[in-house]
């Protein structure tokens, strides 16, 4: 047999496989498993992932193997007192393996197997679990009659499980020591006193019955205290058993097979070349042999048993012995959280159970008193512990330290690549947790990876991490991506028209990092109008009309942006200049019109004759001075000079028009109190009766021609 079957072979006695069940995602090939004391039990189970119990979101969170509960609440093994340092979870992404070592018959139990995901409500035990039985097998003697010599007995004997048994098994009985070749399950024979009887099942050769003598407890028997053993590289090891001798011992020792698994002679180690200088035998009492091997290597892993010689007997040697298994050291402590808190166990693959002595640090200082494989103190989370076993200490484990990097570090250019590092230290592994201002943004993974960083991703990132032992929150992290100013805005206060002698306020606008620098220019003027994000102008005036540009400048570059202003007149000015167009117009209009009228006038109804003379009158109807006016000329005894003027109406025009003419006096004498130089004439017109175009014939003049008489001062030029 192969080192490696050897191996496996003594860790899994199983006599009862039924079929498995599954219950909830949760699968057990064997339901039934029978161990002997003091043996290695693996129980198995296999799950379906979260995504195909409820949807892809789904994640375990936690699995562990229980027998009982504790406030309502299932107990992990590993965390229970009566398993400290005998349990062991082997699991992977779907299966879980539970390894339980120095079996005792109060492990008799129902051992199932839990999960608890994300989801609300997400806890599933697997039903009905797994049924282990430590007992295996025993040797029941029933007697029958006594020999005619003393020494012998008819006996039946039966190969006794309170495991069920596979069907039909076949079994390998030993009579001290040696295999007898019978395989029923009982059978009738007569036995010698010295003799000592074994059996086992074919197949599980590694867990056989405990040897039983005829007669009490004194014949020729080997008991092992460990069928199995784990130690480390470069440690020691102690290997023993007990003996009984029904005669005097002539001779003993310890050998061992070889790494293939076969035994090619039985060589007293001590005598060993591969032991030389490593093993020492120790009978410390009577009866009790002990093999101890320092320094171990790989190579000593193999299977060591006792061989003891008599005058007339020797111990056989098919009966197995104690299984050595050397590994390299790996002592750790184990994490595990339940509804008090986190509870440490210190363990390894090898442990010698119920006879390890630990030792447990605080913060580096050694704890006085504790050397239980689990810790039974305070937890704190500010603190850090380990344990050490056979010499060997494990790692810390500590609540999570962390941090965050950030690569580039410093201002990083929009569109570059940046990524975010959650930096922990932390034992057991903690999980991950980003946010940013206290959003939740991505939970599992240590990076945040930018790989084109756009000004929406500006702001405070942190990451929290979290394990069985506390929860950290790292510092917060300011990521500010630099850009040059993007789309500028202009706005104009007040909207709308803007009216001469008014104010406006322009104010620019642009979305840049860092904030830009704005410079106010006009079009075709060369040197800046103002600077600031806002320019105003007062008491505008048309020469303020115009394009006008913002300029917005970072260190990253600049963009300009342009609006148009147009100055319109005031209200009154606008009515002013109507109001003088509009008389303008009606001037030029009455103009054109007089003149119109003038040329119809000459052309059309009239030919005017010669205008008289000074010195003639003529009589061209009653032409009337006013009173006052001849009265005046005949007291001073004037002659008034006649002036003629030749007046050309249309003959529709008004019957008696007055005209009051002001003639400037030239000397300056009493009589201009008078009324001087101002004569009224009477003019007479055709009745504007008369139709166009005739002539009025009642005094035989014609009608066209009117005249008055002005009279003019002498001394008027």
């Amino acid at each position: 047999m192969s080192l490696t079957a050897v191996a496996s072979g003594f860790v899994v006695f199983v006599l009862s496989v039924v079929q498995g069940q599954r219950d909830r995602g949760v699968f057990y090939p064997h339901t039934h498993i029978c161990a002997s004391k003091g043996s290695t039990v693996e129980i198995h189970c296999s799950y379906r992932s979260p995504s195909t119990i409820n949807d892809a979101d789904t994640t375990f969170v936690k699995t562990f193997w229980f027998t009982r509960f504790s406030d309502n609440e299932p107990v992990d093994l590993r965390a229970d007192s009566e398993y400290s340092g005998r349990v062991q979870y082997h699991c992977g992404e779907n299966d879980c393996t539970l390894r339980i070592t120095d079996l005792r018959e109060s492990d008799s139990a129902d051992y199932k197997f839990r999960f608890i995901t994300n989801q609300p409500g997400g806890k599933y035990t697997g039903e009905p679990g797994v049924t282990l039985s430590v007992t295996g097998l025993q040797v029941k003697m029933s007697e029958s009659e006594r020999c005619k010599t003393y020494a012998c007995t008819w006996s039946r004997l039966t190969c006794h499980s309170s495991c069920p048994l596979p069907d039909h098994p076949s079994y390998i009985w030993y009579e001290s020591g040696k295999n007898m070749g019978k395989d029923a399950r009982s059978f009738k024979t007569y036995f010698y006193g010295e003799n000592s009887y074994a059996c086992a099942v074919k197949g599980h050769e590694d867990f056989p019955s405990p040897s039983v003598c005829v007669h009490g407890s004194s014949c020729n028997r080997v008991t092992y205290t460990d069928r199995s053993i784990c130690a480390f590289k470069g440690s020691s090891v102690d290997i023993s058993c007990t003996y009984n001798n029904y005669e005097s011992i002539k001779s003993k020792f310890w050998f061992s097979n070889d790494q293939q698994g076969y035994y090619t002679r039985h060589v007293d180690l001590r005598k060993d070349s591969q032991y030389s200088g490593r093993v020492q035998v120790l009978e410390a009492e009577r009866g009790r042999s002990t093999l101890r091997i320092t320094d171990l290597t790989e190579r000593d892993s193999a299977e060591y048993r006792f061989k003891f010689k008599t005058q007339r007997f020797e111990w056989g040697s098919s009966l197995r012995g104690t299984t050595l298994t050397v590994t390299d050291p790996d002592v750790q402590v184990q994490v595990i959280w339940t509804s008090t808190g986190p509870t440490l166990i210190c363990s390894s693959s090898c442990l010698l159970s119920a006879r390890s002595s630990f030792v447990w640090y605080k913060s580096e200082k050694e704890i006085q008193g504790e050397t239980s494989p689990s810790f039974r103190g305070h937890v704190d989370p500010e603190d850090s512990y380990s344990c050490a076993y056979e010499g060997y200490r494990s790692p810390a484990v500590y609540a999570p330290k962390v941090s965050v990097l950030m690569n580039p570090s410093g201002d990083v250019m929009k569109d570059s690549s940046v990524s975010l590092t959650c930096s922990i230290d932390a034992n057991p592994a903690a999980k991950y947790t980003w946010y940013k201002e206290n959003q939740l943004l991505l939970s599992g993974e240590p990076q945040l990876v930018f790989t084109s960083v756009q000004s929406s991703n500006s702001g405070e990132y942190y990451c929290t991490a979290e394990n069985e032992l506390g929860k950290t929150t790292s510092e917060h992290v300011s990521l500010n991506v630099k850009y040059g100013p993007q789309t500028s805005t202009l706005s104009v206060s007040p909207s709308g028209e803007i009216v001469e002698g008014s104010s406006v306020t322009l104010t620019c606008s642009s979305d840049a990092n860092p904030a830009a620098n704005y410079t106010w220019y006009k079009e075709n003027e060369d040197s800046p109008k103002a600077s600031g994000q806002i320019f105003t102008i007062t008491d505008l005036r048309p020469e303020h009309s115009g394009n006008y540009y913002c300029e917005a400048q970072n260190t990253r570059g600049r963009r300009n942006s342009t609006l148009n202003l147009t100055v319109v007149a005031g209200a009154w000015k606008s009515a002013a200049a109507g109001s003088i167009t509009a008389v303008l117009l009606a001037l030029i209009l009455l103009a054109v019109f007089l003149w119109i009228r003038r040329e119809n006038s000459f052309t059309q109804q009239c030919k005017c004759g010669e205008r008289p003379d000074n010195r003639e009158q003529l009589n061209v109807g009653p032409v009337y001075d006013t009173p006052s006016s001849a009265a005046q000329r005949q007291a001073a005894g004037q002659q008034d000079d006649l002036h003629y003027a030749s007046i050309c109406f249309s003959q529709n025009q008004g019957d008696v028009v007055y005209s009051k003419v002001r003639v400037h006096p030239q000397r300056e004498t009493e009589e201009e109190e008078e009324e001087d130089g101002v004569e009224y004439s009477a003019v007479r017109f055709n009745n504007a009766s008369s139709a166009p175009g005739t002539r009025r014939q009642e005094d035989g003049n014609d009608s066209c021609a009117l005249y008055s008489t002005v009279n003019k001062n002498k001394n008027t030029p």
